[in-house]
């Protein structure tokens, strides 16, 4: 059963990479991918299907998180566009030279990274990408870099990245710590690609036209309004989290209904509300969100549980920890791994693995390194991380042209990131 588990999903993963060659939607791969997988586990593990039931019904649980959040972001940067609240920031970006605008756009994604998560930096930067860069082939280079900034940003803050607040609530790491360890680290990450692409890419970029229009045009007040509104409903999110322990869907949302409730009344007292509300109200934003991508979300995550319940993640983790007698290079190893299949059920199998004692206590090197490796491992692949999930959907990237184009500049960041975590353990 494992055998044929591992076979189809690999299947099911070149389906994926080569969407685009034998044109069939990602989507539709995941969603048969996911299913067929459970079948299999289904009928040939033994379990009782009771047990197998509650399995998939946890897991379709935590999934379910993921997904309400993605839609619930998604809504919230699709209202503030259709409110033109970005350009509020686009016009303040004046550089048209493509390197400037590249190193400002991946430490803002950086920044917003840590005090978001990857995913809902991606979506928003993305969004401002669409306005500030009209070439779709400029723009991919950008994106590519957004996904990489937004995994080493959430890599070094306990709410940054999911599988960093796994340890953090687990135990395994505490929060100054962490950021302590990690921050030098996880900038580097990124500063090498952007060094790297400073000289391949040259030269300015033509301006992004002005969308706006004169009629049904809104007041420079309501932009400003529907961006700061919108900004903190995503800003509140782990806040949210932190002081009420509920997850973070909830926490989002909760900004969107209030930010629904506000969209409303914003629009209560114009003289054209019935032609242009129609176009920015939040059902029209919702007809308009990337459903194939939370779709393809869906199915490969599906997917990847079925690894996970079936006992072939949790098993390949004891053969690279019975075969490789260094564990640091056995972390490493599972960063890799992870831009292949979901770092959080990897994450969880590691910390299964060792209990919080010495030499594993909260703060230890194994889970430093751990946090780095996990949150930054994904930018090597498209499909590895969230982020990279979400910027593909959005932006319709090719899998072969990031890996082609990008997977090797995320390469040269993680093991630059990695040098520079073990010197500062060296010097300090």
């Amino acid at each position: 059963m494992e055998i044929a588990i591992v076979i189809l999903f690999v299947i099911g993963y070149l389906f994926i990479a080569l969407e685009h060659n034998i044109k069939v939607n990602k989507s539709a791969t995941a969603m048969i991918l996911g299913a067929v997988l459970w079948t299999i586990y289904m009928v040939c593990s033994g379990e009782p299907k009771e047990s197998v039931n509650s399995e998939l019904i946890r897991h379709l649980g935590d999934i379910s998180a993921i997904l309400f959040f993605l839609m619930g972001a998604m809504t919230i940067v699709e209202l503030i566009d259709r409110h033109n609240g970005f350009e509020i920031v686009t016009k303040r970006i004046t550089s048209t030279k493509k390197v400037t605008l590249l190193w400002v756009i991946g430490f803002i994604t950086f920044f917003l990274s840590s005090i978001l998560d990857n995913l809902t930096s991606t979506i928003v930067m993305v969004s401002l990408l669409r306005k500030l860069i009209p070439e779709r082939e400029d723009r991919l280079f950008f994106a590519g870099i957004v996904v990489i900034a937004a995994n080493s940003g959430g890599a070094w803050t306990p709410i940054g990245d999911v599988t960093t607040t796994m340890l953090w609530s687990g135990g395994q790491i505490s929060a100054a710590n962490i950021i302590k360890q990690l921050f030098l680290p996880s900038v580097v990450s990124l500063a090498i690609p952007l060094t790297v692409l400073s000289f391949i890419l040259k030269g300015h970029f033509a301006p992004a036209k002005n969308n706006e229009t004169n009629e049904n045009s809104l007041t420079k007040t309501q932009q400003v309004a529907m961006l700061t509104i919108g900004v903190a409903a995503l800003i509140s999110v782990p806040i949210f989290k932190t002081y009420t322990h509920l997850p973070p869907f909830m926490g989002m949302i909760l900004g969107l209904g209030i930010l629904w409730g506000l969209t409303e009344l914003l629009h209560i007292f114009n003289h054209n509300r019935d032609n242009e509300f129609n176009d920015r109200s939040i059902v029209h934003a919702l007809a308009h969100i990337d459903m194939s991508s939370i779709l393809f979300f869906l199915g490969i995550l599906l997917a990847v549980a079925s690894l996970e319940v079936s006992g072939i993640l949790e098993t390949a983790a004891g053969w690279l920890e019975h075969h490789i007698a260094n564990q640091d290079v056995v972390i490493v190893f599972i960063g890799i791994i992870s831009s292949i299949v979901d770092n959080v059920p990897l994450v969880a199998a590691v910390q299964g693995m060792y209990p919080i004692v010495e030499p594993f206590q909260m703060d230890a090197q194994i889970w430093e390194l751990l946090a780095y490796c996990a949150g930054t491992g994904g930018s090597m692949l498209i499909i590895g991380s969230a982020a990279g999930v979400a910027a593909m959907g959005m932006e319709r990237i090719n899998f072969f042209w990031y890996v082609k184009k990008i997977s090797w500049l995320a390469l040269l960041g993680y093991f630059a990131g990695i040098a520079v975590y073990f010197a500062q353990l060296a010097i300090f």
